[in-house]
C-alpha cells in the first residue's frame, strides 16, 4: 500500500465499523481513483463479525475526503 493510500484505507476501515459493526482482518487496495478527496477506491477484505470472518470485494466511494457510499460483493 503506497503511504497516500493509508489514510483512505484507515477511513474504509472505520466506516465499516460504525456502519456495519465489522472489524478488518485484512484489506488489500485493487485500484486507487481517489484524487484530490474524491473518488473510488477498490478493496479485497477479509472482515469479522461476532468471531465469523467473510471475504469482500468492496468500492468506497469518496467525497470531500470521507466515504460517501460503499458497495460491496462476497468473494
Amino acid at each position: 500500500m503506497a503511504d497516500h493510500e493509508a489514510p483512505l484505507v484507515e477511513a474504509a476501515k472505520r466506516y465499516l465499523k460504525e456502519h456495519y459493526g465489522e472489524d478488518t482482518v485484512s484489506m488489500t487496495v485493487t485500484v486507487n481513483d481517489v484524487k484530490g478527496g474524491s473518488g473510488v477506491l477498490s478493496v479485497d477484505c477479509t472482515v469479522s463479525i461476532g468471531g465469523a470472518t467473510s471475504d469482500w470485494s468492496k468500492q468506497f466511494t469518496f467525497r470531500g475526503g470521507k466515504v460517501a457510499t460503499m458497495s460491496a460483493r462476497m468473494r
